[in-house]
């Protein structure tokens, strides 16, 4: 059957104006990778290439047109998007910046991204931006600014918004409850999703010397809409202990993958993407990453129409 080219068209209000036309591609069960510019001839001359979908970060597209929205038309006529956004500070303590929710609001309108995220973090404070996603303290207080926060980007994009877990490298003594619980409140309050990134989980994990599967087994698997995968770097903080940073610039770390396959055993095929945002390899090394995901997926997959097959 044809994908439907449903007609899409930008509010100039936003400081956008265009009207394209994109394929609905399904996104259901399959693995992704970030798009980055210098993959983009490989990606298109690679024949191969013919499943799978790319993620970007909506602040690198925020300008009304040039290169890069040449490149993301192209990648999106053939294949579904996702759009993560790395400095909405849900978590800040001031109000959501207008103009920013505004831009990243029309580029939703402008690529009918298949999925739309944001971190469970805060990166501004008064008019300055940190490069940065800093962890917050959970609170009750925090827990109604972050709902406030994610209602209105809800109400303004006309979405569904999926909440990143973050990687931390300390903990606040002013938490009254556990990331998990918060997370879970978080998604009752305002009916969003979530994005688990499981190398976030393993990060923090290592870190704070809980245990990873004990996280996942208190995390509302049934509301996640995305899975992050990632590589990390191994430091030691001042005391000399292993310190573990989210630092995107690797292959999915073992133990990360074995974290992945008890996930998807118990949610079934969810959209996973690799995240490789620096030391970034050809494209053939990060399309095996994404590979070997996929066939992780694809097993569950086959495993559950069995399981359907046999009841029947």
């Amino acid at each position: 059957m044809e994908a439907t080219m449903p007609e899409l068209a930008i509010h100039s209000d936003r400081g956008v104006s265009a009207s394209l036309r994109f394929p609905a591609h399904p996104i259901d069960g399959l693995a992704g990778t970030s798009f980055k510019h210098q993959h983009l001839p490989s990606i298109l001359a690679d024949d191969e290439q013919d499943r799978g979908f790319f993620e970007v970060h909506a602040e690198n597209y925020m300008g009304a047109g040039g290169p890069p929205h040449a490149a993301l038309a192209r990648i999106r006529a053939d294949h579904p998007i996702s759009l993560h956004g790395v400095s909405m500070s849900i978590g800040g303590p001031q109000p959501l910046d207008k103009a920013h929710l505004d831009r990243f609001a029309a580029l939703v309108e402008r690529y009918e991204p298949q999925l739309v995220s944001e971190h469970l973090a805060w990166s501004t404070h008064s008019t300055t931006y940190y490069n940065d996603l800093l962890p917050l303290p959970y609170t009750e207080a925090t827990l109604r600014r972050v709902a406030e926060h994610i209602d209105e980007v809800q109400e303004v994009i006309g979405r569904r918004l999926l909440l990143e877990n973050p990687s931390t490298y300390l903990l606040f003594k002013e938490s009254t409850m556990s990331e998990t619980a918060f997370i879970r409140e978080i998604v009752e309050r305002t009916g969003c999703g979530l994005l688990l990134d499981v190398n976030n989980v393993f990060v923090s994990a290592t870190n704070h010397g809980f245990s990873a599967r004990e996280y996942l087994s208190d995390y509302p698997l049934e509301h996640v809409g995305e899975i992050h995968l990632a590589g990390h770097a191994e430091q030691q903080d001042d005391e000399g202990d292993l310190l573990l940073i989210d630092s995107h610039d690797g292959p999915v770390a073992d133990a990360v993958w074995k974290l992945f396959e008890i996930v998807i055993g118990r949610c079934g095929p969810v959209p996973t993407l690799i995240e490789w945002d620096s030391a970034i390899p050809d494209w053939p090394v990060l399309k095996a990453e994404a590979k070997a995901a996929q066939s992780i997926l694809d097993r569950r997959r086959a495993f559950g129409q069995e399981k359907m097959h046999a009841r029947g």
